[in-house]
Protein backbone atom coordinates (compact mmCIF):
# COMPACT_ATOMS: atom_id res chain seq x y z
CA UNK A 1 0.00 0.00 0.00
CA UNK A 2 2.76 2.33 0.95
CA UNK A 3 4.65 1.49 -2.18
CA UNK A 4 1.66 2.02 -4.38
CA UNK A 5 0.96 5.26 -2.56
CA UNK A 6 4.41 6.60 -3.28
CA UNK A 7 4.09 5.54 -6.86
CA UNK A 8 0.66 7.15 -7.18
CA UNK A 9 1.85 10.54 -5.87
CA UNK A 10 4.15 11.41 -8.75
CA UNK A 11 1.64 9.94 -11.15
CA UNK A 12 -1.07 12.27 -9.94
CA UNK A 13 1.34 15.17 -9.95
CA UNK A 14 2.30 14.28 -13.51
CA UNK A 15 -1.36 14.14 -14.47
CA UNK A 16 -1.99 17.53 -12.89
CA UNK A 17 0.95 19.01 -14.73
CA UNK A 18 -0.33 17.51 -17.96
CA UNK A 19 -3.79 18.96 -17.34
CA UNK A 20 -2.35 22.33 -16.49
CA UNK A 21 -0.23 22.20 -19.63
CA UNK A 22 -3.22 21.24 -21.75
CA UNK A 23 -5.36 23.91 -20.11
CA UNK A 24 -2.67 26.49 -20.74
CA UNK A 25 -2.46 25.42 -24.36
CA UNK A 26 -6.20 25.57 -24.75
CA UNK A 27 -6.34 29.03 -23.26
CA UNK A 28 -3.23 30.40 -24.95
CA UNK A 29 -3.55 28.63 -28.30
CA UNK A 30 -7.28 29.23 -28.29
CA UNK A 31 -6.69 32.97 -27.90
CA UNK A 32 -4.25 33.06 -30.82
CA UNK A 33 -6.56 30.93 -32.94
CA UNK A 34 -9.44 33.31 -32.26
CA UNK A 35 -7.27 36.31 -33.21
CA UNK A 36 -6.00 34.59 -36.34
CA UNK A 37 -9.56 33.58 -37.21
CA UNK A 38 -10.81 37.18 -36.93
CA UNK A 39 -7.90 38.43 -39.04
CA UNK A 40 -8.69 35.84 -41.70
CA UNK A 41 -12.37 36.82 -41.63
CA UNK A 42 -11.49 40.48 -42.12
CA UNK A 43 -9.09 39.61 -44.94
CA UNK A 44 -11.90 37.71 -46.71
CA UNK A 45 -14.22 40.72 -46.37
CA UNK A 46 -11.58 42.98 -47.90
CA UNK A 47 -10.96 40.47 -50.69
CA UNK A 48 -14.67 40.54 -51.55
CA UNK A 49 -14.69 44.33 -51.34
CA UNK A 50 -11.75 44.59 -53.75
CA UNK A 51 -13.31 42.10 -56.19
CA UNK A 52 -16.60 44.04 -56.15
CA UNK A 53 -14.79 47.28 -56.95
CA UNK A 54 -12.94 45.71 -59.88
CA UNK A 55 -16.16 44.11 -61.14
CA UNK A 56 -18.06 47.43 -60.87
CA UNK A 57 -20.59 45.68 -58.64
CA UNK A 58 -21.89 48.37 -56.31
CA UNK A 59 -24.30 46.01 -54.56
CA UNK A 60 -21.59 43.50 -53.71
CA UNK A 61 -19.36 46.36 -52.55
CA UNK A 62 -22.10 47.73 -50.27
CA UNK A 63 -22.56 44.25 -48.81
CA UNK A 64 -19.04 44.53 -47.35
CA UNK A 65 -19.65 47.84 -45.55
CA UNK A 66 -19.68 51.59 -46.19
CA UNK A 67 -20.34 52.27 -49.88
CA UNK A 68 -19.06 55.87 -50.17
CA UNK A 69 -15.64 54.69 -51.32
CA UNK A 70 -17.16 52.98 -54.36
CA UNK A 71 -18.67 56.22 -55.66
CA UNK A 72 -15.42 58.11 -55.14
CA UNK A 73 -13.15 55.70 -57.03
CA UNK A 74 -15.44 54.00 -59.56
CA UNK A 75 -14.41 56.17 -62.53
CA UNK A 76 -10.71 55.34 -62.15
CA UNK A 77 -9.67 52.68 -64.69
CA UNK A 78 -8.26 50.01 -62.40
CA UNK A 79 -6.38 46.92 -63.50
CA UNK A 80 -5.82 45.68 -59.94
CA UNK A 81 -6.93 46.50 -56.38
CA UNK A 82 -6.21 44.45 -53.28
CA UNK A 83 -5.67 44.70 -49.53
CA UNK A 84 -3.26 42.79 -47.30
CA UNK A 85 -4.09 42.90 -43.60
CA UNK A 86 -0.87 43.36 -41.65
CA UNK A 87 -2.37 43.69 -38.14
CA UNK A 88 -5.77 43.56 -36.49
CA UNK A 89 -6.64 45.34 -33.25
CA UNK A 90 -9.95 44.01 -31.93
CA UNK A 91 -12.19 45.11 -29.09
CA UNK A 92 -15.36 43.06 -28.91
CA UNK A 93 -17.45 43.68 -32.02
CA UNK A 94 -15.23 46.47 -33.33
CA UNK A 95 -11.78 46.26 -34.85
CA UNK A 96 -9.12 48.34 -36.54
CA UNK A 97 -7.15 46.76 -39.37
CA UNK A 98 -3.76 47.98 -40.53
CA UNK A 99 -3.52 47.09 -44.20
CA UNK A 100 -1.48 47.61 -47.31
CA UNK A 101 -3.50 48.70 -50.35
CA UNK A 102 -2.02 47.80 -53.74
CA UNK A 103 -3.54 49.00 -56.99
CA UNK A 104 -2.67 49.53 -60.64
CA UNK A 105 -4.16 52.03 -63.07
CA UNK A 106 -4.96 50.20 -66.27
CA UNK A 107 -2.62 51.04 -69.15
CA UNK A 108 -0.25 53.12 -67.01
CA UNK A 109 1.10 51.25 -63.98
CA UNK A 110 3.38 48.33 -64.79
CA UNK A 111 3.70 47.58 -61.08
CA UNK A 112 1.33 48.23 -58.17
CA UNK A 113 1.19 51.46 -56.24
CA UNK A 114 1.25 50.51 -52.55
CA UNK A 115 0.07 52.62 -49.64
CA UNK A 116 -0.71 52.06 -45.95
CA UNK A 117 -4.36 52.21 -44.86
CA UNK A 118 -6.32 51.98 -41.63
CA UNK A 119 -9.78 50.39 -41.80
CA UNK A 120 -12.40 50.49 -39.03
CA UNK A 121 -14.71 47.47 -38.91
CA UNK A 122 -17.79 46.36 -36.98
CA UNK A 123 -19.29 42.89 -36.45
CA UNK A 124 -23.03 42.17 -36.48
CA UNK A 125 -24.97 39.68 -34.39
CA UNK A 126 -24.33 36.92 -36.92
CA UNK A 127 -20.58 37.41 -36.58
CA UNK A 128 -20.09 39.10 -39.96
CA UNK A 129 -17.48 41.87 -40.25
CA UNK A 130 -18.11 44.97 -42.37
CA UNK A 131 -16.02 48.04 -43.19
CA UNK A 132 -17.05 51.27 -41.50
CA UNK A 133 -14.22 53.46 -42.86
CA UNK A 134 -11.05 53.23 -44.96
CA UNK A 135 -8.49 55.99 -44.48
CA UNK A 136 -4.76 56.65 -45.03
CA UNK A 137 -2.42 55.56 -42.25
CA UNK A 138 -1.00 58.35 -40.11
CA UNK A 139 2.19 58.90 -42.10
CA UNK A 140 0.78 57.98 -45.50
CA UNK A 141 -0.42 60.51 -48.07
CA UNK A 142 -4.00 60.56 -49.21
CA UNK A 143 -5.17 59.03 -52.46
CA UNK A 144 -7.15 61.33 -54.74
CA UNK A 145 -10.44 59.51 -54.00
CA UNK A 146 -9.97 60.23 -50.30
CA UNK A 147 -10.73 63.85 -51.20
CA UNK A 148 -13.97 63.24 -53.12
CA UNK A 149 -15.42 61.67 -56.24
CA UNK A 150 -12.82 61.36 -59.00
CA UNK A 151 -13.57 62.63 -62.50
CA UNK A 152 -11.49 61.20 -65.36
CA UNK A 153 -10.49 62.75 -68.69
CA UNK A 154 -8.39 60.89 -71.24
CA UNK A 155 -6.01 62.55 -73.69
CA UNK A 156 -4.02 61.12 -76.56
CA UNK A 157 -0.97 60.72 -74.28
CA UNK A 158 -2.47 61.32 -70.86
CA UNK A 159 -4.88 60.33 -68.15
CA UNK A 160 -6.10 63.20 -65.99
CA UNK A 161 -7.80 62.48 -62.66
CA UNK A 162 -9.42 65.34 -60.78
CA UNK A 163 -11.53 66.12 -57.73
CA UNK A 164 -13.65 69.26 -57.47
CA UNK A 165 -12.76 70.30 -61.03
CA UNK A 166 -14.93 70.78 -64.10
CA UNK A 167 -14.57 68.51 -67.08
CA UNK A 168 -13.45 71.50 -69.17
CA UNK A 169 -10.61 72.31 -66.80
CA UNK A 170 -9.45 68.73 -66.68
CA UNK A 171 -9.54 68.66 -70.49
CA UNK A 172 -7.22 71.69 -70.52
CA UNK A 173 -4.68 69.70 -68.49
CA UNK A 174 -5.01 66.76 -70.86
CA UNK A 175 -4.29 69.12 -73.78
CA UNK A 176 -1.20 70.49 -72.03
CA UNK A 177 0.02 66.97 -71.25
CA UNK A 178 -0.59 65.84 -74.82
CA UNK A 179 1.52 68.75 -76.09
CA UNK A 180 4.24 68.04 -73.53
CA UNK A 181 4.86 64.41 -74.47
CA UNK A 182 6.14 64.99 -78.04
CA UNK A 183 8.23 67.95 -76.85
CA UNK A 184 9.95 65.76 -74.29
CA UNK A 185 10.46 62.94 -76.78
CA UNK A 186 12.00 65.36 -79.27
CA UNK A 187 14.59 66.37 -76.68
CA UNK A 188 15.17 63.16 -74.72
CA UNK A 189 14.16 60.45 -77.16
CA UNK A 190 11.31 57.98 -77.21
CA UNK A 191 12.76 55.43 -74.79
CA UNK A 192 10.23 56.16 -72.06
CA UNK A 193 6.55 55.45 -71.41
CA UNK A 194 5.38 58.35 -73.58
CA UNK A 195 2.26 59.00 -71.51
CA UNK A 196 1.40 60.86 -68.32
CA UNK A 197 -0.86 60.52 -65.28
CA UNK A 198 -1.92 63.94 -63.99
CA UNK A 199 -3.70 64.43 -60.66
CA UNK A 200 -5.65 67.67 -60.15
CA UNK A 201 -6.97 68.10 -56.59
CA UNK A 202 -9.41 70.83 -55.65
CA UNK A 203 -6.88 73.10 -53.92
CA UNK A 204 -3.37 73.56 -52.56
CA UNK A 205 -4.49 71.77 -49.40
CA UNK A 206 -5.57 68.83 -51.55
CA UNK A 207 -2.17 68.74 -53.23
CA UNK A 208 -0.45 68.75 -49.85
CA UNK A 209 -2.72 65.94 -48.66
CA UNK A 210 -1.69 63.76 -51.60
CA UNK A 211 1.96 64.39 -50.76
CA UNK A 212 1.51 63.93 -47.01
CA UNK A 213 3.09 67.31 -46.26
CA UNK A 214 1.98 70.73 -44.95
CA UNK A 215 0.41 73.04 -47.51
CA UNK A 216 3.03 75.68 -46.71
CA UNK A 217 5.66 73.44 -48.29
CA UNK A 218 4.12 73.85 -51.76
CA UNK A 219 2.67 77.34 -51.78
CA UNK A 220 3.68 78.93 -55.09
CA UNK A 221 4.78 75.57 -56.55
CA UNK A 222 2.64 74.87 -59.62
CA UNK A 223 3.23 71.11 -59.82
CA UNK A 224 5.43 68.28 -58.60
CA UNK A 225 6.16 64.81 -59.91
CA UNK A 226 6.24 61.74 -57.69
CA UNK A 227 7.92 58.50 -58.68
CA UNK A 228 10.77 56.11 -58.01
CA UNK A 229 14.18 57.53 -58.91
CA UNK A 230 16.24 55.10 -60.91
CA UNK A 231 13.07 53.06 -61.48
CA UNK A 232 13.16 50.39 -64.14
CA UNK A 233 10.49 49.13 -66.48
CA UNK A 234 8.51 47.41 -63.69
CA UNK A 235 7.55 50.43 -61.60
CA UNK A 236 4.33 52.37 -61.04
CA UNK A 237 3.78 55.28 -63.39
CA UNK A 238 4.90 58.65 -62.07
CA UNK A 239 2.15 61.04 -60.99
CA UNK A 240 2.23 64.72 -61.86
CA UNK A 241 0.37 66.46 -59.03
CA UNK A 242 -0.92 69.92 -59.80
CA UNK A 243 -1.39 72.85 -57.42
CA UNK A 244 -4.54 74.37 -58.96
CA UNK A 245 -4.15 77.58 -56.95
CA UNK A 246 -0.70 78.37 -58.35
CA UNK A 247 -1.56 77.05 -61.80
CA UNK A 248 -4.42 79.48 -62.10
CA UNK A 249 -1.96 82.38 -61.88
CA UNK A 250 0.06 81.27 -64.92
CA UNK A 251 -0.42 82.26 -68.54
CA UNK A 252 -0.71 79.76 -71.39
CA UNK A 253 3.05 79.56 -71.99
CA UNK A 254 3.75 79.23 -68.27
CA UNK A 255 1.24 76.41 -67.90
CA UNK A 256 2.79 74.56 -70.82
CA UNK A 257 6.33 75.04 -69.51
CA UNK A 258 5.33 73.58 -66.14
CA UNK A 259 3.65 70.49 -67.64
CA UNK A 260 6.56 69.93 -70.02
CA UNK A 261 9.02 70.35 -67.14
CA UNK A 262 7.19 67.72 -65.08
CA UNK A 263 6.85 65.41 -68.10
CA UNK A 264 10.63 65.60 -68.47
CA UNK A 265 11.02 64.27 -64.93
CA UNK A 266 8.80 61.34 -65.91
CA UNK A 267 10.92 60.64 -69.00
CA UNK A 268 14.30 60.92 -67.25
CA UNK A 269 13.32 59.11 -64.04
CA UNK A 270 15.11 55.86 -64.87
CA UNK A 271 18.37 57.80 -65.31
CA UNK A 272 17.93 60.00 -62.23
CA UNK A 273 19.24 58.80 -58.89
CA UNK A 274 21.35 59.79 -55.89
CA UNK A 275 24.22 60.70 -58.22
CA UNK A 276 22.17 63.38 -60.00
CA UNK A 277 22.43 66.87 -58.49
CA UNK A 278 19.25 68.93 -58.50
CA UNK A 279 20.85 71.65 -60.63
CA UNK A 280 21.05 69.05 -63.40
CA UNK A 281 17.68 67.31 -62.99
CA UNK A 282 15.75 70.57 -62.49
CA UNK A 283 17.87 72.52 -64.95
CA UNK A 284 17.40 69.90 -67.66
CA UNK A 285 13.64 69.78 -67.06
CA UNK A 286 13.48 73.57 -67.38
CA UNK A 287 15.64 73.44 -70.50
CA UNK A 288 13.17 71.06 -72.16
CA UNK A 289 10.25 73.12 -70.86
CA UNK A 290 11.52 76.39 -72.33
CA UNK A 291 13.00 74.80 -75.45
CA UNK A 292 11.21 76.23 -78.46
CA UNK A 293 9.31 78.94 -76.56
CA UNK A 294 11.61 81.76 -77.69
CA UNK A 295 11.96 83.02 -74.13
CA UNK A 296 15.23 84.87 -73.47
CA UNK A 297 17.50 84.40 -70.43
CA UNK A 298 16.39 87.77 -69.09
CA UNK A 299 12.75 86.67 -69.27
CA UNK A 300 13.36 83.23 -67.74
CA UNK A 301 15.96 84.18 -65.11
CA UNK A 302 15.01 87.60 -63.68
CA UNK A 303 16.22 86.89 -60.12
CA UNK A 304 19.61 85.68 -61.29
CA UNK A 305 19.84 88.67 -63.60
CA UNK A 306 19.36 91.00 -60.63
CA UNK A 307 22.20 89.23 -58.81
CA UNK A 308 24.53 89.38 -61.81
CA UNK A 309 23.86 93.05 -62.53
CA UNK A 310 24.53 93.78 -58.84
CA UNK A 311 27.89 92.06 -59.15
CA UNK A 312 26.85 89.02 -57.13
CA UNK A 313 27.63 86.26 -59.61
CA UNK A 314 27.22 82.88 -57.84
CA UNK A 315 30.52 81.37 -56.72
CA UNK A 316 29.38 77.82 -57.50
CA UNK A 317 26.65 75.82 -59.18
CA UNK A 318 23.46 75.56 -57.10
CA UNK A 319 23.53 73.00 -54.29
CA UNK A 320 20.68 70.66 -53.49
CA UNK A 321 19.98 72.76 -50.42
CA UNK A 322 19.34 75.79 -52.62
CA UNK A 323 16.28 73.99 -54.01
CA UNK A 324 14.65 73.51 -50.61
CA UNK A 325 11.19 74.99 -50.07
CA UNK A 326 12.49 77.02 -47.14
CA UNK A 327 10.52 80.18 -47.79
CA UNK A 328 13.47 81.98 -49.42
CA UNK A 329 11.81 82.54 -52.81
CA UNK A 330 14.76 84.43 -54.32
CA UNK A 331 17.23 81.68 -53.44
CA UNK A 332 14.92 79.02 -54.86
CA UNK A 333 14.32 81.00 -58.07
CA UNK A 334 18.05 81.58 -58.58
CA UNK A 335 18.73 77.86 -58.10
CA UNK A 336 16.27 76.89 -60.84
CA UNK A 337 17.50 79.65 -63.12
CA UNK A 338 21.15 78.72 -62.56
CA UNK A 339 20.48 75.06 -63.35
CA UNK A 340 18.57 75.99 -66.49
CA UNK A 341 21.38 78.22 -67.73
CA UNK A 342 23.98 75.52 -67.05
CA UNK A 343 22.04 73.07 -69.22
CA UNK A 344 21.38 75.74 -71.83
CA UNK A 345 25.11 76.44 -71.98
CA UNK A 346 25.91 72.76 -72.52
CA UNK A 347 23.31 72.51 -75.29
CA UNK A 348 24.71 75.61 -77.05
CA UNK A 349 28.40 74.86 -76.61
CA UNK A 350 28.54 71.06 -76.87
CA UNK A 351 25.18 70.29 -78.50
CA UNK A 352 21.88 68.79 -77.39
CA UNK A 353 23.08 65.22 -77.94
CA UNK A 354 25.99 65.84 -75.56
CA UNK A 355 23.63 67.35 -72.99
CA UNK A 356 21.53 64.18 -73.00
CA UNK A 357 24.64 62.01 -72.85
CA UNK A 358 25.98 64.05 -69.93
CA UNK A 359 22.72 63.60 -68.00
CA UNK A 360 22.75 59.85 -68.55
CA UNK A 361 26.44 59.54 -67.70
CA UNK A 362 25.93 61.24 -64.34
CA UNK A 363 23.11 58.81 -63.51
CA UNK A 364 25.20 55.80 -64.47
CA UNK A 365 27.61 56.64 -61.65
CA UNK A 366 24.87 55.75 -59.08
CA UNK A 367 26.61 57.72 -56.28
CA UNK A 368 27.14 61.46 -55.92
CA UNK A 369 30.92 61.65 -55.27
CA UNK A 370 32.71 61.95 -58.59
CA UNK A 371 29.56 61.59 -60.72
CA UNK A 372 29.48 65.09 -62.21
CA UNK A 373 33.26 65.29 -62.40
CA UNK A 374 33.46 61.97 -64.25
CA UNK A 375 30.72 62.87 -66.72
CA UNK A 376 32.23 66.30 -67.38
CA UNK A 377 35.52 64.64 -68.29
CA UNK A 378 34.19 61.68 -70.29
CA UNK A 379 31.36 63.44 -72.15
CA UNK A 380 32.32 67.13 -72.34
CA UNK A 381 36.09 66.89 -72.00
CA UNK A 382 36.28 69.45 -69.19
CA UNK A 383 36.73 69.67 -65.42
CA UNK A 384 34.39 70.98 -62.73
CA UNK A 385 36.42 74.12 -61.99
CA UNK A 386 36.67 74.97 -65.67
CA UNK A 387 32.98 74.24 -66.24
CA UNK A 388 31.99 76.43 -63.29
CA UNK A 389 34.12 79.30 -64.60
CA UNK A 390 32.54 78.91 -68.04
CA UNK A 391 29.08 78.96 -66.45
CA UNK A 392 29.87 82.13 -64.51
CA UNK A 393 31.06 83.76 -67.72
CA UNK A 394 27.91 82.58 -69.49
CA UNK A 395 25.75 84.17 -66.80
CA UNK A 396 27.48 87.49 -67.31
CA UNK A 397 27.17 87.27 -71.09
CA UNK A 398 23.49 86.32 -71.05
CA UNK A 399 22.23 88.40 -68.13
CA UNK A 400 24.44 91.48 -67.70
Amino acid sequence: MAGRGRARGPGVLGLCLLLVSLLGCLVGCGGRATSDHAKADVQRVLDRRAAALLDHDQGAYAATGAAAGYTAVRAVPLAAWSYRVTALHRSGDTATADAELSYRVDGYDKAPVTTARVLRLTRDGAGRWSVASDKPATKAGQQLWDQGTVRVVRGAHSLVLGVGQSGARLRSFADLADDAVPEVSAAWGTGWAGHLVVLVPKSLEGMAGLLGSPASSYRGIAAVTTGETGGGARTPADRIIVNPDAYGMLGRVGRQVVLTHEATHVATRAHTNAATPLWLSEGYADWVGYRGTGRTPAEVAPELQHAVTDGAVPAALPTDGDFGFSGDADRLAQAYEGGWLACRMIAERWGEVKLDAFYRAVGEHRERPGAVEGALKSVLGTALAEFTADWQGYLKTQLA
